[in-house]
């Protein structure tokens, strides 16, 4: 065989690899974008399922015992005088129950299309590929971290989703950045509702930042170090929401991804709660 030859048969081998290698990779993409849409059109269904079987009210429950939290600290500035007269949310999630023990609360906010009952299971992994029902689903469902209590009584509650851009899930938390969302004072209340408890918190900080960890620790040692983490948090905030935070709170952090490199995070004080009836 001669060099000539060999050189195009060569580069004939080359061509046709790297032509396989395209098909492939075509019917690769094909089956991801038909995988994406398939999972969309399963989680509308749920959603849909959702609204037809459970009611959610605003309820306002004047002579329940409530408790405040740090009222006689709270600066007459705060914004909080504005939210501590808030309806509560009230949701009933037992038929959700029956078909999924892992189902835990309800949570809502404001100006978003996060309006979901949320679940929990022992990791933080298995709700990333499962819908509510627990079927196999890349869209995944909202939960709250392994290691929180479903009381709501840790320092730092934790709920992710992933931030599908179908704007279901955690879609739309990236609207927080938005600055029409955090201008607008109306949207400072988080409310999430459990079978038998519901709360109202108070927005203090959202922010965009670099895949890290740091915001999702649930426990710690002690006040100075809670409170290091607070601050932290408050400095992080690309708007300054009025409201203080102190070593007695209790908070609500709701993480999401803003692209496979940055997340969206939200971070929201407890400001009351009440035992539902």
């Amino acid at each position: 065989m001669t060099k000539k030859k060999y050189r195009l048969k060569k580069k004939n081998f080359i061509q046709f690899i790297f032509l396989i290698l395209c098909i492939v990779l075509m019917i690769f993409l094909a089956i991801q974008i038909i995988g994406w849409f398939l999972d969309n059109e399963k989680t509308n269904e749920i959603l849909h399922k959702v609204q037809n079987e459970i009611v959610v009210e605003q309820v306002d429950i004047k002579d329940a015992e409530v408790r405040v939290q740090d009222e006689d600290v709270i600066s007459s500035e705060d914004l909080y005088w504005q939210f501590i007269d808030t309806d509560f949310l009230s949701v009933d999630l037992s038929k959700l129950k029956d078909d999924n023990e892992d189902v835990v609360g309800f949570l809502q906010v404001l100006n978003t299309n996060i309006n979901y009952p949320f679940v929990q299971t022992t990791d933080n992994s298995y709700y990333l590929t499962h819908d509510l029902y627990q079927n196999s689903n890349g869209g995944g469902w909202v939960f709250l971290d392994y290691r929180n209590q479903k009381n709501f009584d840790n320092k730092n509650s934790i709920i992710y989703a992933h931030g599908r851009e179908n704007y279901t899930m955690f879609g739309t938390l990236k609207n927080v950045l938005d600055e029409s969302w955090y201008q607008n004072e109306e949207n400072y209340v988080v409310k999430l509702a459990t079978q038998t408890q519901s709360y109202v918190y108070q927005v203090f900080s959202v922010y965009r930042i670099e895949n890290t960890n740091d915001y999702i620790q649930t426990e710690f040692q002690s006040d100075p170090e809670y409170l290091r983490f607070l601050t932290k948090l408050q400095e992080r905030s690309i708007a300054d929401f009025q409201t203080s935070v102190s070593v007695s709170d209790k908070i609500l952090t709701l993480s999401t991804c803003y692209n496979d490199y940055e997340k969206v995070v939200l971070h929201a004080k407890l400001i009351k709660q009440v035992t539902l009836s």
